[in-house]
């Protein structure tokens, strides 16, 4: 329980330094490789369990099974890093017992945040920061006021990764490079199909790791579809 309550504690103090002070912002991010690995945190704190369907030259495609995620409302803001503060706090609340059963909730990973793009750089942005709703707490979770439960049916998600520490001026390209290369493949069809004129610029960005692990850190964005008939490319 003890290292629950670290890695708690060490996600909140995450978000908070990262947007206030910029610590460790000269840490370069970079993609991992050519492939995709599973993130270390899933070792140690419950994540959401998914299949492999296909590798490919710098991302792979996952099929997520049912799964139940507790998301604020949109927040507008021009700042990833500030939004998803924001969010974590309201999540961090409802997880320490600030809920209408005033159950407390083990961590999970990732945090979520969902990002829709805005048309200009100094334009505000809207993000959905979301918290994985642990197994035990899936049938009857805590509803709260602010907070939406979202039960998701099962969905694909094509998926980038990238290292270092999330910073707003990263993610605009990694998003851009994980577009590019799905580009000509049925994947891109799908997604485009999911998405409608939006399939280029929604994504979502994935953290899994506390502030304190400097060595193999691991983000992920996503681009999340539906997909109907066969996986032959």
């Amino acid at each position: 329980m003890a290292a629950f309550n670290l890695f708690k504690l060490s996600i909140l103090l995450s978000i908070l330094l990262n947007s206030h002070f910029g610590l460790c912002s000269e840490t370069n991010n970079k993609q991992i490789s050519k492939g995709v690995s599973s993130p270390p945190s899933c070792s140690h704190i419950e994540c959401p369990s998914y299949d492999v369907i296909h590798v490919g030259n710098g991302y792979e495609i996952r099929r997520y099974n049912s799964t139940v995620w507790a998301s604020t409302s949109p927040i507008q803001d021009i700042s990833l890093v500030e939004a998803t503060r924001t969010g974590f706090l309201q999540l961090f609340d409802y997880i320490q017992g600030k809920n209408n059963y005033e159950e407390k909730i083990e961590m999970t990973a990732p945090v979520l945040s969902e990002v829709s793009p805005s048309d200009g750089p100094l334009c505000e942005s809207s993000f959905i920061v979301s918290f994985y709703v642990p197994k035990v707490n899936q049938a009857n979770p805590p509803p709260a006021e602010g907070l939406q439960i979202q039960r998701w049916n099962p969905v694909y998600a094509a998926v980038r990764q990238f290292s270092g520490f999330v910073a707003d001026s990263d993610v605009g390209v990694e998003a851009a490079a994980l577009h590019a290369s799905l580009v000509d493949t049925v994947w891109s069809a799908a997604i485009e199909k999911s998405h409608g004129a939006d399939h280029t610029s929604v994504y979502t960005v994935a953290q899994y790791n506390s502030p304190f692990e400097f060595d193999d850190r691991v983000n992920e964005i996503w681009m999340l579809f539906d997909m109907e008939g066969d996986f032959t490319e």
